[in-house]
């Protein structure tokens, strides 16, 4: 457990796509939510950690859990499209159709919020990001919590995000209520968060569903120009501001073409070891599954193949393994021609605290 400060007895159960939920278990989960406890559960991007988004006491104890920042704003997660008009105002038809094409699935939109919601979910914002997960066991638990879902990623703040039971288990054990295990996850990093509140929509964080992909449903759609930077001000949406998905030991990222990028980084190594810098054992390579062989020195991760496009789903578990390994450095590949390849950078650069170095 990484941040010791456990005092509760955290539950375990488990959903499975054969067998479902334990319908006993599942209906705990759900009063834990509407009675303002804190449930974590897999969605098809990360685990998130729940509570009830229309309490305000609930989204304080998702701040303190975490160690999250009050004015990071939080994700309501539901289970339904009718939700949306609950807790959302001023929906556009592009947001509709944004809906029909993407949802279940991993797109985010900001609104304009209801007053219902309460501004301890929204940062203090008057504007609430809301999203429909495309997972059947969160789904199944949302329909049975009956309320809009607060969550952000299960993880003590700053820390890769969980894409496995095991991850929050390491953070958040004896912390929070309840964790539901749903297994590995299927994408591996948080949803695109789009901004429905400007005139043309803009994305603040990347995800797997691409800027194309939304413009090819309702037309122009922007990046944020900050989007590879870390922010400052008060953030309009999660992971804009603080550094996220930060392993223990320092990072950098290597940029240019693949083989360069590797020669790179072996040269890097070979100069931290001859100068005493580092001895070889403190150093973490994070590569693709076809580059990692050509590393002599060092303690290699994969961070999955380029060519399968497994990299996205393995990326936090790789960041999570230098941390096991106990590296003081590590020195990371780049990923910009992947088809996903905004979001992973983005994931990699704000883990590294924009620390680059282009070869």
């Amino acid at each position: 457990m990484k941040n010791g400060e456990g005092t509760m007895t955290t539950k375990y159960i488990k959903w499975t796509p054969e067998g479902g939920f334990d319908a006993g278990e599942l209906s705990q989960a759900a009063r834990t939510i509407r009675e303002g406890g804190l449930v974590a559960f897999p969605t098809e991007t990360v685990y998130g950690l729940g509570g009830n988004g229309l309490r305000p006491e609930a989204s304080k104890k998702i701040y303190a859990a975490k160690g999250r920042p009050s004015d990071n704003p939080l994700i309501l997660h539901i289970a339904e499209k009718e939700q949306l008009g609950r807790i959302a105002r001023g929906v556009s038809e592009k947001a509709e159709r944004l809906a029909e094409a993407f949802w279940p699935g991993p797109l985010t939109m900001i609104f304009e919020k209801a007053a219902v919601v309460p501004y301890e979910t929204t940062g203090g914002l008057d504007t609430v990001a809301v999203r429909m997960p495309g997972h059947r066991g969160a789904i199944e638990f949302l329909k049975e919590a009956g309320v809009p879902v607060a969550a952000p990623s299960a993880n003590t703040s700053g820390r890769p995000s969980p894409t496995r039971a095991a991850h929050v288990r390491e953070d958040l054990d004896g912390v929070i209520d309840m964790v539901i295990d749903g297994g590995d996850v299927g994408i591996g990093f948080e949803s695109t968060i789009l901004d429905m509140t400007e005139s043309v929509p803009v994305i603040l964080r990347p995800g797997a569903v691409t800027k194309q992909m939304l413009a090819d449903v309702i037309g122009e759609v922007v990046m944020d120009p900050a989007l590879m930077s870390v922010g400052s001000g008060k953030p309009k949406a999660p992971g804009m501001k603080y550094r996220h998905y930060a392993p223990d030991a320092e990072m950098i990222v290597f940029r240019g073409e693949m083989e360069a990028v590797a020669e790179r980084i072996r040269k890097q190594v070979r100069s931290y070891v001859r100068d005493g810098r580092y001895q070889a054992d403190e150093i973490g390579i994070l590569a693709a599954e076809e580059t990692a062989g050509s590393y002599a020195e060092g303690q290699v991760v994969s961070a999955g193949s380029r060519r399968d496009g497994t990299v996205g789903k393995m990326i936090y578990g790789a960041l999570r393994k230098f941390d096991e390994l106990h590296v003081k450095m590590i020195l990371s590949e780049s990923f910009y021609e992947l088809e996903q390849q905004e979001a992973i950078m983005n994931r990699l650069l704000k883990a590294a605290g924009q620390r680059t170095i282009d070869v």
